[in-house]
């Protein structure tokens, strides 16, 4: 791919130059869509003539459509080169290797077009959302823009587990890697090819993690992400592995942590290389983690002190509830100022309120736990309960800390 946008820093407090105008002078189209695909031939063809009509009726400018087939065994790759023979601006790219990070990555990274895209096979994003997506980057305005299934207007059709490992997932990267945009892995997003140039040798997920950490990637940099609201209806045939894909983004997530806390991935040079001047390091992942555990400390202790002061006047159930509600309003006075640095009392309320539930979670490990023991071993002693309580609270305790940092406290809430 031509480097010419690279040749010098582009400041980021202006607009970068023209796709259109780029695409013009050296003769390419202006975007280059993906559709990566592995074993495919049921939806294949349909799926690719739609999105071909729709760019041909609707987009103004020139699209490029690249399948970029990851080593499928069946008859999708008869079917993309038959389209790509009949349509006019869709060609095919063979990988002899699975993985949709490595299929964007290798097209992405050939490709002359000034702005990249992306999309799932099944279209399960309305394409009405296109346009919007592409605009910012065409203009100039924002570097990456992203679909994001979980903004207020989004109208979404899906089951309710996935629904919740998506929320589930973004709370996740909130919380460890103070991530601010809301979707990482819907399959509808677009690069600017400058940004990509830079950013791609430093994206090593080949797989699903790849979107992620593109993203998180961007986003120190101080890159501009645009996020598109979009109508998105699941796909009931995907056959996606829930487990394996959690597994490895956890794998991912740490593999992160780890390269931001070592200086291994080199943000700031990333930074520099496209002419941004708002990297920033985020919130600092173990400072906050440290503090969090201190004040915990203190209100385990506590926690305990008045568990053990009420215990033989009003009976387990009840010392645990009055010691538990005590401790988590103090608790998350505590973290409001000590760990997230919330000054002032602006949404004070709020905070609490939302403490509060967190403390709900809490009371139910804990009192569950206590119903389980006591199901178990009926009369239970003093300690074996406190034993019990304590084991508890440390799971409640780290639960209680990525909701505080992923939704209570997240910045992106001010």
């Amino acid at each position: 791919m031509t480097n010419t946008l690279l040749a010098a820093p582009i400041s980021l407090t202006s607009a970068r130059p023209d796709a259109v105008r780029i695409a013009r002078d050296r003769n390419v189209p202006v975007v280059d869509v993906v559709v990566p695909v592995y074993n495919e031939q049921v939806t294949l063809a349909a799926s690719v003539r739609r999105l071909h009509r729709y760019l041909a009726e609707s987009v103004p400018y020139r699209v490029q459509i690249t399948i970029a087939d990851n080593a499928s065994i069946d008859e999708t790759p008869r079917i993309a080169a038959q389209l790509a023979g009949e349509l006019d601006g869709v060609r095919v790219v063979r990988l002899e290797q699975k993985g949709r990070g490595r299929a964007l990555h290798t097209v992405w990274s050939s490709s002359d077009s000034p702005v990249l895209a992306y999309m799932d096979v099944d279209l399960s994003t309305d394409l009405a959302a296109l346009q919007p997506l592409l605009a910012p980057l065409i203009s100039g305005h924002s570097d990456l823009a992203i679909g994001t299934r979980l903004a207020r207007s989004s109208r979404v059709v899906r089951g309710a587990k996935r629904e919740v490992i998506s929320r589930c997932y973004n709370l996740i990267l909130r919380s460890t890697l103070a991530a601010k945009f809301s979707d990482a892995q819907c399959g509808f997003k677009a690069i600017r090819a400058d940004v990509a140039a830079s950013l791609l040798p430093h994206v090593i997920d080949t797989g699903w993690f790849f979107d992620t950490e593109l993203l998180v990637l961007a986003e120190r940099a101080g890159l501009r992400i645009h996020e598109v609201p979009v109508d998105w209806v699941d796909d009931p045939d995907s056959r996606v592995d829930i487990v394996a894909t959690a597994t490895a983004d956890l794998k991912g997530i740490g593999r992160l942590l780890k390269g931001f806390a070592s200086g291994s991935i080199p943000v700031r040079d990333i930074a520099d290389q496209l002419g941004s001047a708002r990297s920033a390091p985020p919130r600092s992942l173990l400072r906050q983690g440290v503090r969090f555990a201190a004040i915990g400390i203190v209100s385990t202790l506590a926690y305990l002190a008045i568990f053990a002061s009420l215990h033989a006047g009003i009976g387990a159930q009840a010392a645990n509830l009055v010691a538990l509600l005590i401790t988590a309003i103090a608790n998350t006075a505590a973290n409001r100022r000590f760990t997230f640095g919330v000054r002032g009392g602006g949404r004070a309320l709020r905070h609490h309120a939302e403490g509060l539930v967190v403390f709900t979670l809490a009371l139910g490990l804990t009192s569950g736990s206590l119903v389980l023991l006591h199901a178990v071993a009926d009369p239970a002693s003093r300690w074996l309960e406190l034993l019990v309580l304590v084991a508890a609270n440390l799971t409640a305790t780290a639960l209680r800390f990525i909701l505080l940092r992923g939704w209570v406290f997240h910045p992106q809430r001010g």
